[in-house]
């Protein structure tokens, strides 16, 4: 199951409320975080994301593996919670290359993008914390070894 991330942050053009993500308010997001309902959480470029907590526990707790898509702030903190959790850091093929994606899908300004790259430079200094590295250089091949990855680690439990 993929965990599906609460946001404040603006929805982008495309993205559907419950698919991509579960867009509330600041207010709302500050009242659950107060009440333990983030497995995790952080706040990024100034915009909160957090994990809702019901979900991801009552998967693992009958048995199913949870795929959750957050930031290093966020992997940290699941793992030095004690979770058993597998970390995949996905590395672009270059900050150039990451740079012409986020141009390419049109949802931030130059301000945006620089911020963003600068953070995933940022973000690279921890690939020592993660157990699996996998360069997002062609998507199949990415795919391919996330799974891989995936079916090693279920084989060794």
């Amino acid at each position: 199951m993929r965990s599906i991330s609460a946001t404040t942050r603006r929805r982008r053009r495309g993205e559907r409320q419950g698919r991509d993500y579960f867009f509330i308010s600041t207010k709302e997001f500050l009242k659950r975080r107060r009440a333990g309902r983030f497995l995790e959480w952080a706040r990024v470029l100034g915009s909160f994301y957090g994990t809702p907590r019901d979900c991801v526990e009552e998967h693992i707790n009958h048995g199913g593996d949870v795929l959750l898509s957050i930031d290093v702030q966020g992997a940290l903190k699941v793992k030095h919670r004690g979770f058993k959790a597998v970390l995949i850091f996905i590395l672009p093929p270059s900050l150039r290359e990451l740079k012409r994606r986020l141009k390419r899908r049109s949802t931030e300004g130059d301000r945006e993008i620089a911020q963003r790259l600068k953070l995933a430079r940022e973000e690279m200094s921890f690939v020592k914390e993660y157990n699996y590295l996998v360069l997002n250089d062609k998507i199949k091949t990415a795919l391919a070894k996330l799974k891989e990855i995936i079916w090693l680690e279920r084989r060794a439990e």
